[in-house]
């Protein structure tokens, strides 16, 4: 895994961190594979050797853009709250921090989402993700053996569907917008684990 850069200031204008950030965003915004050392020197505003005074390549661009997304969501694995305890409240932590991860890295997981596996770094990044979505799709087996989720969705799809929902944010969200991580996390877990429907909706049908 690599080393994030250090925040040492280079050539006039940038640093180490601001030229990785600009770089996410051209990667999001052309493709990976499109981008070329040459655009993101016209992106900053640099020569390509300025920026080969910070980093080796492109490709270390990348993966240490990937590894930061990726540290994030495997962090919230580490939290006690994802440890110990009932596993769906293990599970509504691991969900809300990776909401939270997604708002507070927003370009940078947006890029680990739509890496491929083109290159040996992405490879290695979809394996790590690959991981990290087994992690929680094993909570949901354990939330619905002890009986906190309902038993007759197959556990694969809930896994599915609750990353439909949380990946789908960085298509939408905006860090500007009304409402806050926090609330954004809010109402990923009111849907995803207590539903939409009104309660008093469901006692009515169940008496019908």
């Amino acid at each position: 895994m690599s080393e994030q850069p250090a925040s040492k200031r280079g050539r006039p204008g940038y640093d180490q961190r601001a030229i990785l950030e600009i770089a996410v965003d051209a990667f999001n915004e052309f493709g990976y594979d499109a981008t070329s050392m040459g655009v993101l020197a016209s992106r900053l505003a640099l020569s390509k050797s300025a920026i080969y005074h910070h980093f080796a390549s492109k490709e270390e661009l990348l993966e240490l853009a990937l590894d930061e997304a990726l540290d994030a969501l495997e962090g919230v694995l580490q939290d006690p709250e994802s440890r110990t305890g009932r596993a769906i409240d293990r599970l509504a932590h691991v969900l809300r921090g990776a909401v939270e991860v997604l708002a507070a890295n927003l370009s940078f997981v947006t890029l680990l989402l739509r890496v491929r596996g083109n290159t040996v770094v992405e490879r290695a990044a979809l394996e790590r993700r690959r991981a990290f979505d087994r992690a929680v799709s094993g909570l949901v087996v354990e939330a619905r053996n002890e009986g906190s989720l309902r038993s007759d969705i197959d556990p694969r799809i809930v896994t599915r569907l609750l990353f439909g929902m949380v990946n789908s944010i960085v298509e939408w969200y905006r860090p500007e917008g009304a409402e806050d991580p926090a609330h954004l996390a809010d109402d990923v877990l009111a849907v995803a684990l207590d539903g939409l429907r009104m309660p008093t909706m469901n006692r009515v049908e169940d008496l019908t």
